[in-house]
């Protein structure tokens, strides 16, 4: 697919959480980037070892580190 635009991946720069529009579901802030590295995805947080360091709390994508 030459040519192909690469779709830009936005993080709530709040809670972490991947985010498809303009505003995180989660906290509701507009405070995005695009620059964050490591994808997690948390399917039971209660039991997530990371979802409890992290404090997450709801299942999703999110990114590990967000500058």
């Amino acid at each position: 697919m030459a040519g192909a635009k690469k779709k830009l991946v936005k993080v709530c720069r709040d809670c972490h959480r991947v985010v498809d529009g303009e505003a995180c579901v989660i906290c509701g802030t507009s405070n995005l980037s695009t620059d964050w590295a490591g994808y997690l995805v948390i399917i039971d947080p209660e039991r997530s070892e990371v979802a409890k360091r992290m404090n997450i709390k709801l299942p999703g994508r999110y990114a590990l580190k967000v500058r």
